[in-house]
């Protein structure tokens, strides 16, 4: 679904990213791990089209989306969660739900989307005339993904889901997550929470100083003497 080729991306003469490859298959989660400054979030926003590589392709379903602006790839079935949620405070969840939407056709396309995100959140229907910035945490972060979910992607990527959650709350983003996987969509997350993010990964890739230093299933990178030592204290 996902391919990504030899990136590399950079803020003014730094590079952030160095000759970055990977790809997404449909029906995957698929993660990229690292610690703070690894890169992950710069791949994740140049997918989106907020950065633009400096070399290298990105092609989704077999179509160069590199050279494209961010709200044709959201037209194109690709949603990005930001970091730090990035929600419209002042506005009701319903809101901003609803802003969500804008690259759907029709109100009957919306309301099933509406309904959707509603059975997946029960917690935003009961909210859905509460401000946005008067949420909890956690809700605040199901409003995020709930939003992302509006425009009903068949790729949904993540940046840092569980930043400033409780361990409990971490836990239920991660179950939600899984859920939406289940659903059918496909999912690329850029993470810090290593042990929870490849526990429920299909693949990962592990990314230091701008670059991949080892690939593989969720499952097998938890037993990497790499990984339990750097990212899980082990």
């Amino acid at each position: 679904m996902l391919s990504v080729h030899e990136i590399s991306v950079g803020y003014k003469e730094l590079l952030a990213v160095q000759k970055v490859s990977f790809e997404v298959r449909e029906g995957e989660v698929v993660s990229l791990v690292g610690s703070n400054g690894a890169g992950k979030s710069t791949v994740i926003r140049t997918i989106a089209g907020l950065l633009h590589p400096k070399t290298g392709e990105i092609y989704f379903n077999k179509e160069p989306i590199h050279i494209i602006p961010p709200y044709e790839i959201v037209r194109k079935k690709i949603s990005m969660i930001p970091e730090g949620r990035r929600l419209f405070g002042r506005l009701t969840a319903l809101d901003n739900l609803l802003l969500g939407s804008y690259a759907l056709d029709s109100k009957e396309e919306i309301q099933k989307a509406l309904k959707n995100v509603f059975e997946l959140f029960p917690i935003l229907k009961e909210r859905r005339n509460q401000r946005a910035d008067t949420l909890s945490g956690g809700e605040q972060q199901q409003l995020a993904i709930a939003r992302g979910l509006m425009s009903r992607p068949s790729l949904l990527m993540l940046d840092e889901p569980s930043l400033g959650l409780m361990p409990k709350l971490v836990s239920e983003i991660f179950r939600i997550i899984h859920e939406i996987s289940q659903k059918g969509v496909t999912v690329l997350m850029v993470e810090q929470n290593v042990f929870e993010a490849l526990q429920i990964s299909n693949r990962a890739y592990v990314l230091q100083t701008g670059c991949i230093v080892l690939e593989g299933s969720g499952e097998d990178l938890l037993k990497s003497d790499l990984v339990r030592k750097a990212y899980l204290g082990m």
